[in-house]
């Protein structure tokens, strides 16, 4: 059961910050609406085809402190990390917070109830302010539009001397299956670098580490190619033309041209940072 102050913001926080991310959802196009949708129905198979996601995480993973007592897991998923967040500190308040209630869904039926589980939005976390000492984040945050409302958002949460540790993507990422297409406008635009430091200087928060790497994974075929994306809920982000089979035979060809020995390469252009509120 969580205990103040952090409970507070379930309630608090989430009538002055989620009604504000509210009209700005809608004059995105529903950007988060259709994420929230997409991850939805990724949620059921999402654990059987999230090894890049995994892997990634595990480079997070060692980056965090010896202690902490009031967490929240932003991106939470199917509750993965948040599980073993809530292993390598039971003693801690733990919330695990996803804008998908399809993933909700799953975390709960897996994990139970004995973990916290909120639905919310990064760029608006439901939670009071300086109610937070840790916050854990693997591969959510390039899915906001707005990644100064997220260090925003993080900035006032955070209590002075908390931290955030935060896995995000790159241009750059998933650049084969964008040549494969040929459509690289419809893939999911992230900012980049600079533009996250310029974020991050800009909520008052600062960078005590980062890390910049490219990650490479290897598939047999297109088909498992694109299962590894859509089944994480990575859909495009604009709506799909109609695909023909000689748009499929195009793409397999252009692929093919990039097979190495492991099979079809997918690259992910990674970020790492940890974050501090200063006193």
């Amino acid at each position: 059961m969580l205990t103040q102050p952090l409970a507070e913001g379930v309630g608090e926080g989430l009538s002055k910050e989620l009604g504000k991310g509210l009209s700005k959802q809608l004059c995105e196009d529903n950007w988060q609406a259709r994420v929230a949708h997409a991850f939805s129905r990724a949620a059921p198979r999402y654990d059987a085809l999230a090894t890049a996601q995994r892997q990634i995480g595990e480079g997070l993973w060692i980056t965090l402190p010896a202690s902490a007592t009031r967490i929240v897991d932003i991106g939470c998923g199917t509750g993965y990390w948040t599980q073993r967040l809530a292993e390598r500190y039971p003693a801690a308040q733990l919330v695990g917070l996803d804008i998908a209630p399809g993933m909700l869904e799953q975390a709960r039926q897996r994990y139970g109830e004995g973990i916290h589980w909120q639905q919310g939005d990064a760029t608006a976390l439901p939670f009071s302010e300086r109610s937070v000492d840790l916050v854990f984040s693997n591969l959510a945050v390039q899915w906001c539009r707005d990644i100064g409302a997220v260090m925003k958002a993080l900035y006032r949460v955070l209590e002075p001397g908390g931290h955030a540790h935060i896995t995000t993507l790159l241009p750059g990422t998933l650049a084969e299956v964008a040549f494969a297409w040929q459509r690289p406008e419809a893939l999911l635009q992230t900012p980049d670098q600079i533009s996250v430091a310029v974020a991050i200087a800009e909520s008052g928060l600062t960078i005590n580490r980062q890390t910049a790497n490219v990650e490479h994974y290897y598939y047999p075929d297109l088909n498992a190619v694109m299962a590894s994306i859509k089944g994480v809920g990575a859909q495009l982000a604009r709506p799909q033309a109609h695909i023909t089979r000689r748009d499929i035979a195009a793409a397999k060809a252009r692929y093919e041209q990039l097979r190495q020995s492991e099979g079809l390469p997918v690259s992910y252009h990674c970020l790492t940072l940890t974050l501090e509120k200063p006193q």
